[in-house]
């Protein structure tokens, strides 16, 4: 079990494994043995390891929702559910900036400069930016249409959703919690009627 000690370590963190965010620790994921003795594990500590539907990533879920796992819950998903309606309205900007038909996934490449480039040239995206780094999620008071993607980008990396593998180049690799993100989001429409906005836009990325 010492070898799985960072493994174990990174999760128990609230980290999400991905093969971008962490390749190694992805890797040891693929082997059945290294995931039942991770969930054996994991058991006295009510915890057991879960992933997406396509195991694309992979975090920690509770094994039982008692009392302090039923608190903890509600406190991450009101962090979820504050990021959720920007999250979603970021990847429908990004789609029509880009002209793609495609929602963002993990490994996908986005290069700020161009996305930039695009918005600045196009006073709707213009707009729909500015909105966007207004949001509280976001928190840009910045004028520009460089700052504000800028400060955007930051975010999601901060979060989780986004890395920057070299800090001096604007280009990002999607995570996998990007893919979470939307496998959460139609579990919530399809299993819970929780309503969401029905904009166009949120609707064709689900």
């Amino acid at each position: 079990m010492m070898l799985l000690g960072p493994l174990l370590e990174t999760m128990l963190a609230g980290q999400f494994v991905c093969a971008i965010t962490y390749e190694e620790l992805f890797a040891k994921l693929q082997d059945d043995e290294v995931r039942e003795r991770i969930d054996e594990y994991l058991k006295p500590l009510n915890r057991r390891l879960a992933a997406n539907h396509d195991h694309s990533v992979y975090f920690l879920a509770y094994r039982d929702i008692d009392d302090p796992a039923r608190a903890h819950l509600k406190q991450q998903l009101a962090v979820v559910m504050s990021s959720l309606l920007p999250l979603l309205e970021w990847l429908a900007y990004v789609q029509e900036a880009m002209g793609s038909d495609a929602v963002l996934s993990a490994d996908d490449t986005l290069k700020l400069q161009e996305l930039i480039v695009k918005t600045e040239d196009n006073p709707s995206l213009r707009q729909r930016l500015q909105d966007l780094a207004n949001d509280k999620f976001f928190g840009s008071s910045a004028d520009s249409v460089d700052a504000q993607a800028k400060q955007i980008a930051r975010r999601l990396v901060e979060h989780g959703y986004l890395i920057q593998p070299h800090g001096h180049r604007l280009y990002f690799t999607v995570t996998g919690k990007i893919d979470y993100l939307l496998d959460l989001v139609r579990f919530i429409r399809d299993e819970e009627n929780i309503p969401l906005d029905d904009s166009p836009r949120q609707t064709e990325l689900l």
